[in-house]
């Protein structure tokens, strides 16, 4: 059987009191919408139905490389509504999954318990149940069957007591979506078409509504305004921390700690406060992150140690390195085994060979290094001249003074040293010392100009 996802997308979102449509709002690093079509993907949806209307262009933009269906609304006149308008497009047979681009946090398990549930009666909602109920459409049940669904303000004083609430996740046959859907009315106070509506509507024609709820009640809340967005970063992120816990990564602290991504942890892997995950991530067994990193799109290989406040993209690092504190591995670094990079070292698009180490205040561009070479501190290879970029190779064993600069291209051979406060600007043969200096003048009883009184 196939199986559609629409998407309701269109809302303004007036209450987040910003320039960006509401579904592209951050939650976890990525928008609102994304999240929800990355659940849609895996459940292995057939077609993906998207209603935009509000900021359609940056929607349809930042989601352009999906494989997605839009359909506008160009008047926002209910939810029902909303979903009229896939109905040029949608197929006659099979199941639809409804879902808002507000709600990013509905699991993949919830999606695929409330299809199967439905696919026996034709439809069926996703209900929770909360200790306050107040403000939402209440689940009336006669003999545990659901009955109807009442707003708040038409309940009456005993319906309210009622604690089961609707949280608007749909799962309706497409056949019953097409009958349905053209007999919607707004004969109502606010003139709209309501979803709710088609409950009516199945229960008229004999059908059960089927129900299943959540295992996480954060699942199916709704984003309105940038309070609600905060807490449910926080519950997101709890959700996310308590999982990494099960699988054996010891956080510090999981109230502070942000997964923005995807994280494959080995076991014994200790993650210390205020550290970010970004993008897709893997730790090996033993890797321990210091306090305030952030971790992007990265691979750090088994025993390997991230002192506090480094700063890694893009990068690949091998078995027990010592990196940090306040270091930064840009796009293309790759350190192997046992590499140490100190503080306030910068490696970008560089390679880095067995056991050599720059601890100190360092930039390495577009540079080769070899094994067990030293990096003074202070040490840049100059790789740009303005509008080209240039190589600079390291051997093995090489021994570079501080203060050095390398301007690229250039090569420095195996076993080569050069002498601290060198400009190199030619290659260093193997087994070479190198060093390029001024001659040191002396000028006895200088004295330092002196500031002008006004």
């Amino acid at each position: 059987m196939s199986t559609s996802v629409i998407i309701l997308a269109a809302g303004k979102g007036t209450r987040m009191r910003s320039l960006l449509p509401k579904v592209l709002q951050p939650l976890a690093g990525r928008p609102l919408l994304a999240h929800v079509i990355e659940t849609a993907k895996k459940i292995q949806a057939d077609k993906i139905l998207t209603i935009f209307g509000h900021g359609g262009k940056q929607v349809q933009q930042a989601f352009s490389q999906e494989q997605i269906q839009w359909v506008e609304q160009v008047e926002q006149l209910g939810t029902g509504h909303a979903v009229q308008m896939v109905l040029p497009v949608l197929a006659q047979d099979g199941m639809s999954l409804i879902l808002s681009g507000d709600v990013p946090c509905v699991s993949v398990d919830t999606l695929q318990r409330l299809l199967d549930a439905s696919s026996k009666t034709g439809i069926g909602i996703v209900t929770l149940t909360l200790d306050d109920a107040s403000g939402y459409g209440r689940i009336v049940r006669d003999d545990g069957k659901i009955q109807a669904i009442v707003e708040h303000k038409d309940a009456n004083q005993q319906q309210r007591q009622i604690q089961e609430i609707n949280t608007g996740i749909y799962c309706v046959s497409n056949a019953k979506l097409h009958q349905w859907l053209p007999k919607l009315s707004n004969d109502n106070a606010q003139g709209e078409y309501y979803l709710t509506d088609i409950v009516a509507m199945a229960l008229a024609d004999g059908l059960e509504i089927a129900s299943i709820q959540p295992q996480q009640a954060f699942e199916v809340e709704g984003i309105n305004d940038r309070s609600q967005l905060a807490a449910l970063e926080r519950q997101f992120q709890l959700f996310q921390a308590k999982q990494l816990m099960q699988q054996g990564v010891h956080l510090i602290d999981p109230a502070r700690f942000d997964l923005r991504g995807e994280l494959k942890a080995g076991f014994d892997v200790c993650i210390d406060i205020n550290v970010i995950i970004e993008g897709q991530c893997e730790f090996g067994d033993g890797v321990e992150i210091g306090a305030g990193c952030i971790i992007k799109n990265t691979k750090i290989a088994v025993g390997t140690k991230v002192k506090a406040y480094s700063i890694f993209e893009d990068a690949i690092v091998g078995e027990d390195a010592v990196i940090g504190p306040f270091a930064r591995l840009r796009p293309g670094a790759v350190l192997s085994n046992q590499v140490h990079i100190g503080n306030f070292v910068e490696v970008k698009n560089s390679r880095v060979g067995l056991g050599s180490k720059a601890n100190h205040f360092t930039y390495l561009g577009d540079a080769e290094i070899g094994e067990n070479s030293n990096i003074g501190a202070g040490t840049i290879t100059c790789n740009y001249d303005g509008a080209n970029k240039y190589l600079t190779v390291i051997g093995n064993d090489a021994f570079i003074g501080s203060n050095s600069s390398l301007v690229a291209p250039v090569k420095i051979g195996n076993g080569a040293t050069v002498g601290a406060g060198s400009v190199i600007t030619h290659d260093v043969a193997d087994q070479s010392l190198a060093f390029e200096r001024a001659k040191q003048m002396t000028k006895e009883n200088y004295q330092r100009p002196q500031k002008v009184k006004k």
